[in-house]
């Protein structure tokens, strides 16, 4: 009698008719009335950034001391998998994907205009000093850096071991199984999932939203065309089809391919600068990074300014960095998870925090420093059209360089391939999110994949017609907010999940220990 075929996915229509309803409201208010949403908005992310910035940066702090007190402790050797399971990814392609699907074109954004934006205008120090240089680079990779793969890691590892130890779906409300048990399944996981579906897209929204700029910058510095929202909108449409065609493909094949694809681009681009730039002070800058980084950290990790008056800075930075984060670590910590199976929590968190975070330092080292010494150089007016136009400031500096034109389609391929590689993810996984899966290694179909593409390219074209990049952040450090207390009951519930495990390890040990005994 032959096998009967395994229960195909269904969708989850209690969790996809009320994300897609409020997601389309808000995309027509951005389109039909952007001035409305631009000051509600900004009403918002100030009223959060006002009430909630403590709590953003005391979660941040948390979550990373407990991440790294879990790899530490005796539940790092706990596999996400079964124990006797081997990694399906060998390291570099696990590498690869893994800074890939976290790390977007905002990098590109930021590695300039934030060192540019701190060192001119900096929250306390002295503007335009040695003393604000060093810290620009430091806020920088602090902002990209270990506190946000923290959170990546926080829900890769739940996500791993409840789906592929105790055999449950690799969905958000699956992080919430230890805590609530058989609950988990009914209205509060309905919930979850729609408020982790709410912040994956506005977060993912916002890393597209700039790369739709850059790209558009650099065919406007390329080929003269120029910066418009119907060109923004081809953009989309050939980002949302291509990031289509990868997402049906799966993440064996299409996010694998651009995901090795766009570590190439980034690397020539990135080893050009350094040869053909001033490459002893920029090897000499890294290691004073680093050092800077890590003597400024412990201030940084729970700064607040309670006794200054910053103005915007907080909201502008630090909080809006901590909710991108927060909105992006259901979306990556699923990716996370679906990677990493076969490796111990120990290897997740610390291949987590070390990997991505070492490609950050080396680029905003690189592209910080050749930034800030053309202005301390006697350039200060790339500065103040950096700070003018962000955009701009990747490829202004750019022209500084032999090749200029090679080096700009480089850019804007890598652009384009970081675009791609996070909305082609993106998909996927709220694919899955609104989707039954019957089992840790079903994926949602590929009709859902193109739906939830198409969703976040109208989303992200509603953003840039509301107030570009500054209504995506304000979107960002709002819908970030139903999410961060979620990731509390995920601490707790990781906490009582790996001391079972635990529990079940010891035992089995004895046992081992007492047949050999015998």
């Amino acid at each position: 009698m032959p096998l009967s075929a395994p229960p195909a996915p269904r969708v989850n229509w209690r969790v996809l008719i009320p994300s897609a309803v409020l997601i389309l409201s808000i995309t027509l208010w951005g389109l039909i009335s952007p001035t409305s949403v631009q000051s509600v908005l900004g009403a918002a992310a100030s009223w959060i950034a006002d009430s909630f910035g403590w709590f953003y940066v005391a979660l941040g702090a948390t979550i990373l001391f407990f991440m790294i007190f879990l790899a530490c402790s005796k539940y790092g050797r706990i596999k996400l998998g079964p124990d006797d399971s081997t990694p399906e990814f060998k390291p570099l392609t696990w590498t690869a994907m893994l800074f890939a699907v976290g790390i977007g074109t905002d990098l590109m954004y930021f590695a300039v205009a934030e060192p540019i934006s701190q060192y001119m205008a900096p929250p306390s120090t002295p503007a335009e000093t040695v003393d604000a240089a060093r810290e620009a680079t430091a806020w920088t990779m602090f902002h990209y850096g270990i506190v946000g793969w923290a959170m990546y890691a926080l829900m890769g590892v739940v996500l791993g071991i409840v789906a592929y130890r105790l055999g449950r779906p690799l969905v958000v409300r699956a992080a919430l199984f230890p805590l609530l048990g058989e609950r988990a399944n009914g209205r509060i996981g309905d919930t979850v999932d729609v408020a982790a579906i709410l912040a994956t897209i506005f977060g993912v929204a916002t890393t597209l939203g700039i790369g739709v700029v850059m790209v558009n910058v650099g065919l406007e510095i390329i080929f003269g065309i120029p910066r418009s929202v119907p060109v923004q909108l081809i953009i989309i449409a050939l980002g949302v089809l291509v990031a289509t065609l990868s997402a049906v493909s799966g993440v064996k094949r299409g996010i694998r391919r651009l995901s090795e694809l766009n570590v190439i681009a980034a690397g020539v681009l990135t080893l050009w600068i350094v040869i053909t730039g001033k490459t002893q002070f920029l090897l000499e800058g890294l290691v004073l990074n680093v050092g800077d980084f890590f003597r400024l950290f412990p201030g940084m990790i729970l700064q607040t300014f309670a006794f200054e008056d910053t103005g915007s800075w907080m909201q502008d930075w630090t909080l809006f960095f901590w909710a991108w984060w927060v909105a992006w670590a259901a979306f990556v910590g699923l990716f996370v998870a679906r990677i990493s199976r076969g490796r111990t929590l120990r290897q997740v968190v610390f291949g987590s925090l070390v990997i991505p975070f070492g490609y950050i330092v080396m680029w905003v080292s690189i592209y910080g420093n050749s930034a800030l010494d053309l202005v301390r150089s006697g350039n200060r007016d790339f500065g103040v059209a950096t700070m003018q136009d962000p955009p701009t400031g990747f490829y202004l500096l750019l022209m500084e360089y032999p090749g200029f034109t090679f080096l700009a389609g480089i850019a804007t391929i890598t652009a384009l391939l970081f675009y791609v590689t996070s909305a082609d993810s993106a998909a996927l996984v709220m694919a899955n999110l609104t989707s039954i899966l019957p089992n840790d290694e079903a994926e949602a179909g590929s009709g859902l994949r193109i739906f939830w593409a198409c969703m976040t390219g109208g989303l992200t074209l509603a953003m840039l017609v509301v107030g570009g990049i500054g209504a995506l952040q304000s979107a960002t450090v709002i819908l970030g907010l139903p999410f961060s207390f979620v990731l509390i009951f995920v601490m707790v519930g990781l906490y009582r999940l790996l001391k079972q495990e635990n529990t079940k390890l010891e035992e089995m040990s004895y046992a081992r220990v007492a047949a050999l005994t015998d």
